[in-house]
């Protein structure tokens, strides 16, 4: 895909409220952060998980975002889930229009939008679907680039998790990475409210996100976070908006100084050294896996035994403790390893 994203700078500010909650309310907002950011943003159709939550205003909140245009001479945007979203933010000259996660997740939702969009030249920014499926993000901006759309962004705002996590939503930062590696043109911008699900992780996420050379962010900001009427939480204030923006560290990432590059190749490669190590025990770990498939295959014994795999899981886990590594990697890692131990056993058992 050749991409013409409107994110030509670095960092691209996004930010305005969750919801658009009043004509008042955006206004106060805007006026405050205006003249830090690149675009205006605020939900005015809002998908909620139940019915008796706040949904937004609804059309009427698009004559708040022209207001918003008018007065601050600036660039507004809004979540579309429908066609007939995005005829009524056509008609109102709304600039920039984004999928939200859970449209993402449904391919006849984003179809439905794209050929609605179809002929218009207008930036779209496309946040990842709610689980883990870098198939279907991808699946997305195939949609809307084949209907003629060029003008995209990828939004990260991070996935639902099952587990226990400091943050509302999973960050999974390979996910963007991956995507980047697919499509090196595509600009993304991270979610960091979304993500971070309160205030003060925001400035962690956002800092992260930065540091991996995203090119951008998109900033939750109520003039009241406690009284918002959705995602009140992980809402900042305009005061908090600006510290944020002030604190963010932007690194070089151009190797410039050929003292920085010999001794980043140093330590590269020792890294490739230990990483061969890595592989090599790996394949040594294949051949006990087969040997040991052979022999429950040989007793009639199960592939899989719970109390074992609990066992491999508190052991790794407590040896990570020990030498201060962090078991969440330990037991990510081995859980991938364990699946295609399980895969194997069962292709020799079958």
């Amino acid at each position: 895909m050749h991409i013409n994203s409107i994110v030509k700078k670095r960092p691209f500010i996004v930010s305005g409220p969750c919801s658009a909650e009043s004509l008042i309310q955006i206004k106060k907002i805007a006026d405050q952060t205006h003249n830090y950011i690149d675009v205006f943003r605020a939900g005015i159709w809002k998908p909620r998980t139940s019915p008796d939550s706040f949904e937004g205003a609804g059309k009427e909140g698009l004559k708040w975002l022209n207001e918003v245009q008018a007065k601050f001479n600036i660039k507004v945007s809004t979540e579309v889930g429908t066609a007939k979203h995005v005829e009524d933010c056509l008609e109102a000259k709304i600039d920039i229009l984004w999928i939200g996660a859970r449209t993402t997740v449904n391919p006849f939702y984003v179809q439905e939008i794209a050929e609605a969009l179809k002929g218009v030249d207008i930036p779209v920014f496309v946040k990842n679907p709610v689980h883990p499926e870098i198939s279907l993000w991808i699946g997305a901006f195939e949609r809307l680039y084949k209907s003629g759309l060029d003008n995209l962004t990828a939004v990260h705002r991070g996935f639902y998790s099952y587990g226990s996590s400091a943050y509302r939503n999973d960050p999974k930062w390979e996910i963007p990475i991956e995507l980047k590696s697919k499509f090196n043109n595509l600009p993304i911008i991270c979610d960091a409210s979304h993500i971070a699900g309160k205030h003060n992780l925001i400035l962690e996420i956002s800092q992260i996100a930065m540091d991996l050379d995203m090119n951008g962010l998109m900033l939750e900001v109520h003039s009241d976070p406690k009284s918002a009427l959705s995602d009140s939480e992980q809402q900042i204030t305009p005061i908090e908006f600006k510290n944020i923006l002030k604190n963010l560290i932007f690194r070089d990432g151009d190797l410039k100084s050929n003292k920085v590059k010999s001794k980043l190749a140093e330590i590269r490669k020792k890294i490739d050294k230990l990483d061969e190590k890595i592989v090599l025990t790996l394949k040594e770990r294949e051949s006990l896996v087969k040997e040991i498939a052979n022999f429950k295959l040989e007793h009639g014994i199960t592939i899989f035994q719970l109390e074992r795999w609990f066992e491999i899981l508190r052991n790794r886990k407590s040896q990570a403790v020990e030498i201060n590594l962090d078991k969440k990697i330990i037991s990510d890692i081995f859980e991938q390893i364990h699946k295609f131990s399980i895969a194997t056993q069962t292709r020799i058992m079958k």
